[in-house]
């Protein structure tokens, strides 16, 4: 039973040892945008996908952007068509390994 207890307790050590992965996120600039509205149908839209976990979007700082779910990935493509439709343009995409939650701490931090 000790030995048991040993072995639990190493391979609770060694698991809080690894860093927690960050999700993977679509990153866009999106120019004309110009209102709260336009952020929220955007938002929407993008929410809307089978594979978006959250999706932020920073009106000031035109950038939009969604995670994937666990164990899913978002299609550049579907994500540029939706904003397109919407009667935006997406200047710039990049696939990123960080979740919305910390892509939106990192744009707080920048204001």
């Amino acid at each position: 039973m000790n030995h048991l207890t040993s072995t639990l307790a190493a391979i609770v050590l060694a698991a809080s040892a690894i860093p927690a992965v960050a999700g993977q996120s679509v990153k866009a600039t999106v120019n004309g945008m110009v209102c709260a509205f336009c952020a929220q149908g955007i938002e929407k839209r993008l929410s809307k996908l089978p594979a978006a976990k959250a999706v932020f979007v920073d009106l000031k700082q035109k950038v939009v952007a969604v995670e994937a779910k666990d164990g899913q990935s978002l299609d550049d493509k579907t994500i540029t068509d939706e904003i397109k439709d919407a009667g935006y343009d997406v200047t710039k995409l990049e696939t990123i390994d960080q979740s919305v939650a910390e892509i939106k701490a990192a744009m707080k931090a920048r204001k």
